[in-house]
């Protein structure tokens, strides 16, 4: 009996374990040449190997299994060849699962994220969890009416059975909304390492949003190139994290260029009120960015803007000053260097008209994210 113990879903990049039980109910050793054939958005499995099993033993064979394409598909049918312990008798074996994996952005490193937010909100209170009173939504408790207080607030059932007025009290609303936007368009292609330039900036938003859903806050996303790809508004609920990840597993990065202004479009009709917006994109010079620079300038008049531009490393190292051996090197060294001034030159422009700019590489970028949300959270 062959069976397949499987996780359903594996962050990109990121490696689970898969389980397959070899259960022999015969008398005699037997002898299992086993075969899987996984699907190419995940790479590992069992492959093709020879395990031995004991007569009425069950054999657990853990094999790992990587996140290399973000999809869902069914994880395939297993072959075996099994024979008794002299080889004289064999049988072919075919066993169709029914399992499938799913492979979403990674979220490695979330727990310790997690901890950073929870030592920041405890630095900020004094190590004690501090709760103001005052005209919030959250009920803070009861206590016994006095004058000025607004009659509103009274509770008659508890007033009743105490009889004299009891009021309700409340805590300060803290909450705030934070919206992702995440390029998907032609810049975001770039490999950076591994995997695109989109998968980092996808998994950075992805942590991101369930930092801040854990500290309370309503969050959403919007994932755009030269259309809108997903759309989930601010919503504060505990399957606020699903409903972000569901949205964006079938996106890809294209080869378009990103609409900035359909985007700050959409995202000004369905979100009015005051928020952290967060947008994940690539900064390539003043001329490219003239459209980007405007919209962040005119929503930093209703939004707290945070600009996360992903860094072109190997641009960076080519305009680094070096030993010229070759005209082409020259002329690279020259090109590099004129696209890195440029780019640095939108960026502050984009400080100018009022946003946060964090200019960090692809692979240190989360960290960085969280960090200055952690303290635009504490201020």
């Amino acid at each position: 009996v062959i069976t397949r113990e499987a996780p359903v879903s594996v962050g990109l990049g990121d490696t689970v374990t898969v389980t397959y039980r070899l259960q022999n109910p015969r008398g005699a050793t037997l002898r299992v040449l086993l075969q899987d054939r996984m699907p190419d958005c995940v790479e590992g499995g069992v492959g093709i190997a020879t395990h031995i099993v004991g007569p009425r033993q069950t054999l657990a064979v853990p094999v790992p299994l990587r996140g290399m394409r973000r999809a869902e598909e069914p994880l395939g049918a297993i072959g075996a060849r099994i024979t008794t312990g002299f080889g004289l008798l064999g049988a072919r074996v075919r066993v169709a699962p029914t399992d499938r994996i799913r492979v979403v952005p990674s979220m490695s490193g979330v727990r310790r994220f997690r901890l950073l937010a929870m030592q920041n909100r405890l630095d900020t209170a004094g190590v004690r969890n501090l709760r103001r009173r005052g005209e919030g939504q959250g009920f803070a408790g009861l206590r016994e009416y006095a004058v000025g207080d607004d009659p509103r607030h009274i509770d008659w059932k508890t007033s009743a059975k105490r009889a004299k007025l009891i009021t309700r009290e409340f805590t300060i609303e803290r909450s705030q909304t934070v919206i992702t936007l995440i390029d998907c368009g032609r810049g975001m292609t770039q490999l950076a390492g591994e995997f695109p330039r989109f998968e980092h900036a996808l998994s950075s938003a992805m942590i991101l949003t369930d930092i801040a859903a854990s500290a309370g806050d309503r969050v959403g996303t919007l994932v755009f190139d030269d259309q809108i790809r997903a759309f989930v508004p601010a919503q504060r609920s505990r399957g606020a994290l699903h409903a972000v990840r569901d949205a964006v597993v079938p996106v890809t990065a294209s080869s378009r260029e990103p609409d900035y202004a359909s985007a700050f479009r959409h995202l000004a009709s369905h979100q009015r009120k005051r928020a952290l917006v967060v947008l994940f994109t690539d900064v390539l010079g003043v001329r490219a960015s003239r459209a980007l620079l405007a919209h962040v300038a005119r929503s930093s008049q209703r939004h707290l803007a945070l600009v996360v531009a992903l860094r072109n490393d190997p641009l960076l190292a080519m305009a680094a000053p070096a030993a010229v051996t070759s005209a082409s090197q020259l002329y690279a060294n020259a090109a590099a260097a004129e696209l890195v001034e440029s780019r640095e030159e939108a960026l502050e422009r984009m400080r100018r008209a009022g946003a946060i700019v964090l200019d960090v590489s692809p692979s240190t970028m989360t960290a960085s994210v969280i960090n200055r949300y952690l303290e635009l959270k504490a201020r």
